[in-house]
């Protein structure tokens, strides 16, 4: 039986987590914002639309965990400012593609670099293999319940 309250160990682990990442995408999104003027949600779409090739919104908003809503007012403004496509799609009404358009591709040249590089230094440079394949193990883990999850 689990108790109502985190340990102060889960606690201080928890809270650490959250802090971590909160953190990481703030400095991703400035660095982006500084090098490129893209937003850290602008990146992410660009690079799933780009591993992914053209594809449904609701397929996009799946892949990157999205809210329906909150995909279709980014993929607009991203619309606006020329990143994305957006095209009906031909086998159903209903449904719409969004790609990346060139500018869009260009855009993600210029700032992948940037990016990677932001993500090793904090991430990765000091981290050994066996920390890299420990933390790999509890992200997956933690990815697996998630999915198994009524939640």
């Amino acid at each position: 039986m689990y108790s109502m309250w985190l340990s102060s160990e889960e606690q201080h682990l928890w809270r650490g987590f959250l802090a971590m990442t909160a953190e990481l995408q703030a400095a991703m999104n400035r660095q982006l914002q500084r090098d490129c003027g893209l937003s850290l949600a602008d990146y992410e779409v660009l690079v799933a639309l780009s591993e992914r090739g053209a594809q449904r919104m609701f397929e996009l908003g799946e892949a990157l965990s999205w809210e329906q809503s909150r995909c279709s007012h980014q993929l607009r403004r991203m619309r606006e400012r020329g990143l994305v496509s957006r095209q009906e799609a031909s086998d159903d009404r209903r449904g719409a593609t969004v790609a990346l358009t060139d500018a869009g591709r260009a855009a993600l040249r210029t700032a992948a670099p940037g990016h990677v590089a932001l993500v090793r230094t904090v991430l990765f440079d000091g981290m050994p293999p066996e920390q890299r394949k420990a933390f790999s193990d509890v992200i997956d883990g933690v990815r697996e319940r998630l999915r198994e999850s009524p939640v």
